[in-house]
């Protein structure tokens, strides 16, 4: 009798690769924004939520997601903080990103564009890490008093990844017959 083996083949499909490549863009956005000396621990200009964001705008939350969670997961595997810290706080505050994104993007496109869902996941995801923060790292109230300094950051790289994002995206939904106003918002 000859033992049986069970092979699996997995065909990637097109939508595969497309989250695979805007993956790579995100990770290589990650990875460069490391070298970006820090004013202060934990605040990052986020360039690689302009991919997310995009990949929103163009094929939906779900390929979003899988940008955004590949991106936390491969970038912390390649800057060794896998399992760290700060592998915890990126990821809390990717998922409430994406949680509030999924939301916001039920709100009217009239008024809410890819500007705004920047502004409101860069407040999430600045909340979900200063939450894991005081729970976790800093069993202190004092961590609170440093949100006015996170909710500037959030609010200025927020306006200036949401522009971009809509710069990106705005010959494409000219096209479409989107005005300009209307993809800034």
């Amino acid at each position: 009798m000859t033992p049986s083996t069970t092979e699996i083949e997995l065909i990637p499909t097109a939508d595969d690769h497309r989250v695979a490549r805007h993956a790579a863009a995100a990770i290589v956005l990650t990875v460069a924004e490391a070298a970006i000396p820090l004013p202060l621990p934990g605040i990052k200009p986020g360039l690689a939520n302009i991919i997310t964001l995009v990949v929103l705008a163009r094929w939906g939350w779900r390929e979003a997601a899988w940008v955004a969670l590949l991106r936390v997961l491969v970038g912390s595997l390649l800057l060794g903080q896998f399992l760290a810290p700060g592998f915890f706080l990126s990821l809390t505050g990717g998922v409430m990103s994406l949680l509030v994104l999924g939301l916001a993007m039920h709100l009217p496109k009239r008024w809410f564009g890819p500007v705004s869902q920047s502004v409101l996941a860069a407040f999430a995801h600045i909340g979900g890490q200063v939450l894991v923060a005081r729970v976790w790292l800093v069993p202190h109230d004092g961590v609170f008093y440093l949100v006015p300094i996170f909710a500037l950051a959030a609010t200025v790289f927020g306006l200036a990844n949401g522009l971009i994002a809509a710069r990106l995206l705005g010959d494409e939904l000219a096209e479409s017959g989107v005005s300009a106003a209307d993809v800034v918002k």
